[in-house]
C-alpha cells in the first residue's frame, strides 16, 4: 500500500483546524486510498496513466446543513528507466458550510481552499518495491509537509509479501482568529505487516501502525478546546478477501482497531463485494460500521447550560466539546460502478451515504445530547492508460 502513510498525513492536516474533518477524511479516503493489494509484490507498470477524480461531500443535521466539500485531483503516473515509475497528484478542494463551535451546536460560517501536491517515485525488482514520496498542503491557516518511506518485500515461494512505511509529519498552523500563532506539529507513523495467499480463492492481510505526535492539538475555531501536546495511536488492521469461483466475484472484510493516548478506541467493520459483469462491468455494493468511545477529557453537553456551552469541572487541565472526540457509532452504505473501455480508458462512479448517532456505539452509552450526523458523497473518475 504505497499512499497509505501519506493518506494518513493528509487526513490529519486538518485536525487543528476548523471541525471539517469528516469531509477531509472522506476526500482523502476518496481521492487516494488504494484497494487491497494481491500478495505479490506489485509489477512494474508497463503504460503510463493519467486520471481525474471529482468528489462531492455534504453533511448536515436535522436542523441545519454543515460542510460541504468540493473536490478534484489529476494523476499521472509513468514508467521510468526501466525499473522506476513516477507519481504526481495534484489536489484542489473547496470546504463550505457551518460548523459547531461546541458539541452540534453554534453552527459558525466557514469557507477553505486547500492546494495540495503528493509526489512518489517507486523502484521495482524481483523481491519486492520501495517508495520514496513527499506530500505538501497549503490553506490560510494551516501549511502540512510530509516525507515517506514504503516497501514490500516477497518471499521466495511468491506467496508471502512483507510491507513496511515510515512517514514524517510537519505542520504549521496559524488560525485567523489568532488564537495562538506560528504553532507546530510533528507526527511520525511506522507500519509494519504481511499479506499471505491462503489458498487459490483466499488472501489475507495484516498491518499494524504506531503514530507518536508532538504539538498543537487543540482546535482554535473550538469552545472550551484544550488538548494535550502529545498524541500516540496504535492500528491494528485485518483484511481477508475470498473469490467465489463460481460468480468470479470477491468478497472484501476488514476489521481494524485504533486507540490512542486520549483513551479513544474505536473498531470498523467493512464488507464490499466486487461482481464483475458482461462488457467490463464491475459493481461494488459496500457497508462499513463504525464505533468509537469518548477521549477522557471529552466534556458531556449538559442541556441545563442552553444557550450557553457548558462549562468543563474546575479543576480540568485538558478538555474538549468537539462532538469527533465523542463516543458515538455510525453506519456507511454505498455502491460503486466502474466500466473499462477501449482505449485504455477506465470510468467509474461511487455513492456513499454515512449516517453518525451516539445510540449506535457498539457497547455501553453514547455521548448524550448530540445532533444525529448525515454525511453523502459522489465520487466521479476517468482515467486513460497509453
Amino acid at each position: 500500500m504505497p499512499s497509505s502513510s501519506k493518506l494518513k498525513a493528509r487526513a490529519r492536516a486538518g485536525a487543528a483546524k476548523r471541525p471539517m474533518n469528516i469531509g477531509a477524511s472522506l476526500l482523502a479516503a476518496a481521492l487516494t486510498l488504494p484497494a487491497v493489494q494481491a500478495a505479490h509484490a506489485e509489477a512494474r507498470p508497463e503504460y503510463s496513466s493519467i486520471g481525474l477524480k471529482v468528489f462531492n461531500f455534504l453533511d448536515r443535521q436535522p436542523d441545519a446543513e454543515r460542510i460541504r466539500v468540493k473536490a478534484q485531483s489529476l494523476t499521472f503516473m509513468t514508467p521510468v528507466a526501466g525499473s522506476w515509475s513516477l507519481n504526481a497528484t495534484r489536489f484542489v478542494d473547496t470546504v463550505s458550510g457551518a460548523s459547531p463551535a461546541y458539541h452540534t451546536e453554534a453552527l459558525s460560517k466557514m469557507h477553505e481552499l486547500r492546494r495540495a501536491w503528493d509526489v512518489s517515485a517507486t523502484r521495482f525488482s524481483d523481491l519486492g518495491t520501495i517508495s520514496f514520496g513527499g506530500s505538501y498542503s497549503n490553506e490560510t491557516d494551516y501549511v502540512s509537509r510530509g516525507l515517506s518511506l514504503t516497501g514490500t518485500v516477497e518471499t521466495a515461494a511468491k506467496n508471502t509479501t512483507w510491507n513496511f512505511g515510515l512517514n514524517l509529519s510537519h505542520d504549521n498552523i496559524n488560525p485567523s482568529n489568532r488564537i495562538v500563532s506560528n504553532e507546530t506539529k510533528n507526527i511520525r507513523d511506522l507500519s509494519f505487516g504481511v499479506t499471505q495467499v491462503m489458498t487459490p480463492q483466499d488472501i489475507a492481510q495484516f498491518i499494524l501502525g504506531y503514530s507518536h505526535g508532538l504539538g498543537y492539538f487543540s482546535d482554535p475555531y473550538k469552545v472550551f478546546d484544550n488538548r494535550p501536546r502529545e498524541r500516540n495511536n496504535t492500528t491494528m488492521l485485518a483484511r481477508w478477501n475470498h473469490n467465489f469461483p463460481a460468480t468470479d466475484g470477491t468478497a472484501r472484510l476488514s476489521y481494524r482497531y485504533y486507540r490512542d493516548s486520549y483513551q479513544i478506541k474505536s473498531h470498523t467493520i467493512g464488507l464490499e463485494y466486487v461482481q464483475p459483469l458482461p462488457d467490463g462491468w464491475l459493481v461494488t455494493p459496500l457497508v462499513r460500521f463504525y464505533s468509537q468511545s469518548a477521549a477522557s477529557f471529552y466534556v458531556d453537553l449538559d442541556p441545563d447550560s442552553a444557550p450557553f456551552p457548558t462549562n468543563p469541572p474546575d479543576d480540568a487541565l485538558y478538555f474538549t466539546e468537539d462532538q469527533r472526540l465523542s463516543a458515538f457509532g455510525a453506519h456507511t452504505v454505498g455502491i460503486k460502478f466502474s466500466k473499462e473501455m477501449s482505449s485504455g480508458w477506465l470510468a467509474d462512479l461511487k455513492i456513499e451515504r454515512y449516517e453518525q448517532r451516539s445510540s449506535w456505539k457498539f457497547s455501553g452509552d453514547g455521548s448524550p445530547w448530540l445532533a444525529p450526523l448525515i454525511a453523502r458523497s459522489y465520487q466521479f473518475g476517468i482515467s486513460r492508460r497509453f
